[in-house]
């Protein structure tokens, strides 16, 4: 694994109600989730970035309402015209 060190405001984890452990596993999470949500990471890659497993990833998408289906509308249509077809 590469290292990646962030800056960011002492005491800035106690004003979230979190330990440095947790903050920084938070990070890598809404990291891991929104690059995800925007086609950056494939679902396997976020849930490395995030630590867990990719079912516990796509449970965390649900309860952050991240939609695991990362299909344009154009995309959707395409499939669905070739599956009527």
């Amino acid at each position: 694994m590469t290292a990646l060190t962030i800056d960011y405001p002492e005491g800035l984890e106690t004003a979230v109600s979190m330990t440095k452990q947790e903050f920084a596993a938070e990070v890598r999470l809404m990291a891991a989730l929104k690059m995800f949500e925007l086609g950056k990471l494939s679902s396997g890659k976020a849930a490395q970035l995030a630590g867990i497993s990719r079912v516990e990833f796509f449970e965390t998408c649900g309860r952050y309402h991240v939609s695991i289906m990362n299909y344009s509308g154009n995309e959707i249509e395409a499939e669905l015209t070739s599956d009527l077809s």
